[in-house]
């Protein structure tokens, strides 16, 4: 498996954990959490490899998800 293959594995694996939350605690269906997480800004700085988020735990990277939808 090379870097980008690397990368894009945790960022999809990242993407599934972070909808799992959001269906947790919003009670929605996972193609609605889906569709507030890829809407989001936390998702466009997740996708965006220069910014090295995708190396970081679900739970630390949902806490952005969380405070940009207070």
């Amino acid at each position: 498996m090379d870097k980008t293959d690397k990368s894009d594995w945790l960022i999809d694996s990242l993407t599934k954990e972070i909808a799992g939350f959001i269906v947790e605690d919003e009670n929605v269906e996972y193609d609605e959490a889906l569709r507030k997480l890829y809407s989001s800004k936390l998702f466009e700085k997740l996708s965006d490899k220069e910014t090295g988020l995708y190396r970081e735990g679900a739970a630390y990277v949902y806490q952005y998800f969380l405070e940009e939808n207070q």
